[in-house]
This record gives C-alpha cells, sequence and structure tokens, in this order.
C-alpha cells in the first residue's frame, strides 16, 4: 500500500487486484486527492458529506449527527477495485446498527472469542453490533453498487430508560444498563418491510433545517427499536443449532448455486442434493444464515438484479423480467413494487432523470 500512497499516480491504483487501507492510508489518499483539486467536503445540514477520492471509485458517504451521541451515515457508490480497510475501533466505540440495501463485505476480527473471526454481511440484511477494542478487516468487492446505512449510537443514550418490562436479549440489556465490556455482533436477517420503508424515509428525508433534524433523529429511534424488536422475537422462537463453519461454507456454496441458476432455478431437492444435505437442513441452515427462506432469498436476489437491469434505458420491463426469471411481467411488477414502493416502469423514469 506504500507505493500506492506515496505516488499519488492513478496507474498504481489501476493495477491493483486489491487495495488494503489503514486510517493513515485512507487520510493520505483524500490528501493526495485535494492536492489534485478535488472537492472532497461538502456541509449539510448537521454533518457533512463525503466523496471518494476518483482513484477508488464513485460516490461517498453522508454523515449527520443528531442528539445525545445518536448519528445517521448513509454510504453510496461504486469501487473501482475492492478494497480492504483496516479499522483499530476505540474503547469509545458505539452501539451500530447496519442496514445493507445494497453489495456486500467480508469481515475479519482479531482476538475477540465472543465474535466470530470471519463473517459475511449482504444486501437485503442487518445487523447490530458493539465492537470496542478490536481491529477489524472489512473487505468490499468492485463488482456492483454499495448502499449502507448506518445509525450509530452512545450506549449512554439508554441510561434514563427503564428497563424492568423490558424482554431484551442479555448482551445489549447489559450494554445499555452501562456494562460496556461484552462484545456482540449480531446478524437479525432479511430487512424486514417496516425496516424498509423507515430506511426510504431517511434516505428521502423531505425537510431540511431543524425539522430535517427532527425527522430523521425520529427516524433514527424507530430502527433501533425495530431492531431490538426483531431480536427479542427472534429469542422467542425456537432455539437453533449452532452452525459449523462446514455448515456455513455449504449454505454459501447453495447460495452461489442460486445466484447462477436463476431463471430456472433448482427445485428445493435439486440445491440440496447439489451440496450434499437434505432438504430440511438445508431449509434451517439458510433461514438462521440469511433470516429468510431458500427462495425468499431467490426472489429478493432476482429484484435487487432486476433493479440494476432497470438502470439500462434501453431494456423494457418486461425484458427485465424475462431475464429475472419472471415469465409473468405483472407479477414481476407486483413483486417489485413490493419490495422497493415503486413500479418497475416508474423506477427506470426515475433513473433516466
Amino acid at each position: 500500500m506504500s507505493t500506492l500512497v506515496n505516488s499519488g499516480k492513478s496507474e498504481h491504483v489501476a493495477s491493483a487486484r486489491l487495495i488494503d487501507l489503514t486510517a493513515a492510508d485512507w487520510r493520505s489518499l483524500r490528501d493526495q486527492a485535494q492536492q489534485r483539486g478535488e472537492q472532497l467536503y461538502q456541509p449539510i445540514t448537521g454533518g457533512v458529506h463525503t466523496r471518494l477520492p476518483q482513484s477508488l471509485g464513485n460516490g461517498g458517504e453522508r454523515v449527520v449527527n443528531l442528539r445525545g451521541g445518536l448519528s445517521i451515515m448513509i454510504r453510496q457508490g461504486q469501487l473501482k477495485h475492492p478494497i480492504r480497510y483496516v479499522s483499530e475501533h476505540k474503547s469509545s466505540f458505539p452501539l451500530v446498527a447496519k442496514f445493507y440495501l445494497s453489495g456486500r463485505s467480508q469481515i475479519q476480527t482479531l482476538d475477540s472469542p465472543q465474535v466470530k473471526s470471519h463473517y459475511e454481511e449482504i444486501k437485503d440484511c442487518h445487523y447490530l453490533y458493539y465492537l470496542p477494542n478490536l481491529t477489524e478487516s472489512e473487505e468490499w468487492t468492485a463488482d456492483e453498487p454499495l448502499h449502507v446505512v448506518y445509525v450509530c449510537v452512545d450506549p449512554s443514550y439508554f441510561r434514563p430508560f427503564e428497563f424492568s418490562q423490558t424482554a431484551l436479549s442479555a448482551s445489549l440489556q447489559r450494554l445499555l444498563q452501562g456494562d460496556t465490556t461484552q462484545r456482540f455482533h449480531q446478524p437479525l436477517g432479511r430487512i424486514t418491510p417496516a425496516i424498509y420503508q423507515v430506511l426510504q424515509q431517511i434516505t428521502h428525508c423531505p425537510y431540511d433545517g431543524m425539522m430535517q433534524q427532527l425527522y430523521l433523529e425520529s427516524k433514527a429511534l424507530e430502527l433501533l427499536a425495530l431492531q431490538f424488536a426483531v431480536w427479542t422475537e427472534s429469542r422467542s422462537r425456537s432455539k437453533e443449532v449452532t452452525l459449523r463453519s462446514a455448515d456455513i461454507e455449504q449454505i454459501y456454496e447453495a447460495r452461489d448455486i442460486l445466484q447462477r441458476q436463476t431463471a430456472p432455478p433448482p427445485s428445493l431437492s435439486e440445491l440440496a442434493r447439489q451440496v450434499g444435505w437434505n432438504d430440511r437442513k438445508l431449509k434451517q441452515g439458510f433461514r438462521q444464515l440469511f433470516g429468510t427462506t431458500v427462495f425468499g432469498y431467490l426472489q429478493s436476489y432476482r429484484l435487487e438484479q432486476a433493479r440494476l437491469l432497470l438502470r439500462d434505458a434501453n431494456r423494457t420491463v418486461a425484458q427485465v423480467a424475462l431475464k429475472v426469471g419472471y415469465t409473468n411481467p405483472e407479477a414481476f411488477s407486483t413483486a417489485f413494487r413490493r419490495k422497493f414502493a415503486v413500479s418497475p416502469k416508474a423506477y427506470q423514469l426515475g433513473q433516466r432523470r
């Protein structure tokens, strides 16, 4: 990475297969971009919009700081090259709610028995975590757009709340009541329609100034409440068997097969046979890892691919529907509208504008 940072030449970036960045590397790249005349920082209400250096890709992130140590960050764009960012988390780390609307990342952690050493975060899923005093590397791909919403909050925000009648998980309740010694990373499955609606309201906030601050604060708290409820409800369901690393690899193999064979997809029995499992074990494992059924995941993946294809103004809605495995355009339009709260045609027209 040192040659990339010190040179400041784009050809070094282009030749890199995977770019490794530390916080110091990241600061150097931003400084170099500003010296080349790139305008990376733009003030916004309550925060700042930071653009990605052009050598790395397009897009950036918006951070809005709210009251009491509460903030929202929206990261959106596409990388030119895969990036692995190594961060050193400090003891003042916040509680983070993370919502993947598009894209995915691979995370590795060091020296933390409370957290998996390697896990993946994927689109259409959401996570809640608290990881102070930890070294973490996160790797993003360059082959698809990235759109992630974060809600960050200092744990002390919750000190005045009453917990006696609240059935939270033990690790979350300890944190909210002041015990900041226990780390956790909790996958919460697929983004629910209620959560998706709030995310859309945040990303398309209709207000400015003080009203924007009030609106975003209420929506950030609503997202946290919805996440806490999802975690609580998942604990009340029947306990699931802990997946071994070999099991997780087979489930990811099944997922990859689904992504390659969307039209027509294999049957559940065929898919289970290809990874060496029976139907029941595959269904249980898929729900535990991804928070949805096998074909619920497939439908979500198809619709995400459709959303990307609709950005091409030369494709008709019917062509896109067929491309992702829908023989009935009306069924496709209904499914698309249910997921994205807009019709395929309206979405395509909006992209043109």
